[in-house]
């Protein structure tokens, strides 16, 4: 079981830009091959092995933990995929996404400490209508 906490080397905004503009590139790639409709977990492996290719570390079904009393407890988040330990990204194969989905992402993101998350909703007909860049601005390490 993987669990993801915050004591990695700090990204710059370069570097960041630089892996988002990756992952939304694979995005296009994985979507173009595969078209919507398929299962999220389809998806999933298919983008993992795609960043993968291009050199990218990619962690899939990550632990998040939830800090409670200064305790980690595994309350079954499971983050998709972490990408150079800067990067959080939630795949969605639905219909349309709803704010609840923005507010998972946005959960993550907190609870991890990072700031950039890509949201994908991959059961659309263009990818680039299912793709929203999600940013949290940092407050805390809110797992110390």
């Amino acid at each position: 079981m993987q669990f993801f906490h915050r004591k990695v080397k700090e990204s710059t905004v370069q570097n960041i830009n630089q892996v988002t503009g990756q992952i939304v590139d694979a995005m296009m790639k994985v979507h173009s091959a595969l078209g919507p409709g398929l299962l999220e977990s389809a998806y999933e492996g298919c983008l993992a092995y795609e960043l993968r290719k291009r050199g990218l570390k990619v962690l899939t079904q990550v632990v998040q933990p939830v800090l409670y009393d200064n305790v980690r407890i595994d309350v079954g988040y499971r983050i998709d995929l972490l990408v150079d330990d800067c990067v959080i990204v939630e795949l969605k194969s639905v219909e349309k996404l709803a704010p609840i989905h923005e507010a998972q992402l946005l959960t993550y993101l907190k609870l991890s400490g990072l700031n950039i998350g890509l949201l994908a909703n991959f059961n659309v007909l263009h990818m680039r209508d299912g793709v929203q860049r999600m940013v949290h601005e940092l407050q805390e390490d809110p797992m110390e």
